[in-house]
């Protein structure tokens, strides 16, 4: 299936590595050019390179997102090294988890500085491109943002305020012309997620496949996620495909989300 995504210009943040190095391969093999954000510069020309093998165009720029003046200076740069900016994928973030009475107010201040707030700067100073173009944006949230989990109080929170901000774009966009939609991934199997799988399997002595089926289970799902998978999703978000798609906050988890 032709997406129409040929020619087009990504920005993806956080696409160093897992989700969002899946994400910007992804579109850089439907013909899309990308512009690389992530802190790790040594990672970014990682992916730069694997974009340069599919013959399409890929700009790293190493960033803390958390600086309230990245955003618009990577903006600028996308727009003066590509010539033109069809799609941001707000995809950075991590958030810290933990006992809520030991989450200090940094922790908080820090959750919400590169997720959320990297993504409410990166869309603003997008915009008046993706409005001139008809662009869209898509943001990677997590689905604890619509269930509560008494260890992840911090990201919970900023991906409800995501949904929401999802929300409000969307209907801006009604009448600039850019599509804004929100995916909600589960558990996926990213560096991090091994990383989770081995404190496990370190704090109760089982096997790796125990472990992981132990992990599975409590979530009540068959399996957990792929990076590819998110990816996949992303790339129909962005065509024009499902152009009637605005606002919609999609749960890409297994079924482990089952409140309405």
């Amino acid at each position: 299936m032709d997406l129409g995504l040929a020619g087009k210009v990504a920005i993806v943040t956080g696409a160093s590595r897992g989700i969002g190095r899946a994400i910007a391969l992804r579109l850089a093999a439907e013909g899309m050019d990308v512009a690389l954000v992530a802190r790790s510069g040594t990672l970014l020309d990682e992916v730069r390179r694997e974009i340069d093998a599919l013959g399409r165009e890929a700009v790293a720029f190493p960033a803390d997102l958390r600086d309230p003046e990245a955003p618009a200076r990577v903006v600028a740069a996308t727009s003066g090294a590509l010539g033109r900016l069809d799609l941001v994928v707000n995809n950075a973030g991590a958030t810290k988890r933990g006992d809520f009475l030991a989450l200090t107010d940094e922790d908080w201040a820090d959750g919400f500085a590169l997720k959320f707030f990297g993504a409410v700067r990166m869309t603003r100073a997008a915009w008046p491109l993706l409005q001139a173009v008809g662009g869209a944006v898509v943001i990677i949230a997590g689905n604890g943002g619509r269930t509560g989990d008494r260890e992840f109080a911090i990201g919970g929170t900023v991906n409800a305020a995501l949904g929401l901000l999802t929300k409000a774009l969307a209907d801006r966009g009604i009448a600039d012309g850019v599509r804004v939609n929100t995916i909600n991934p589960g558990i996926v199997e990213t560096d991090r997620f091994q990383a989770r799988l081995k404190r496990l399997v370190d704090e109760t002595g089982v096997g790796e496949a125990e472990a992981y089926d132990r992990m599975r289970a409590a979530h009540r799902v068959a399996r957990f996620g792929r990076p590819e998978e998110v990816a996949d999703l992303v790339a129909v978000m962005a065509s024009g495909r499902v152009g009637y798609l605005q606002g919609a906050v999609v749960d890409l988890d297994g079924g482990e989300t089952r409140t309405l």
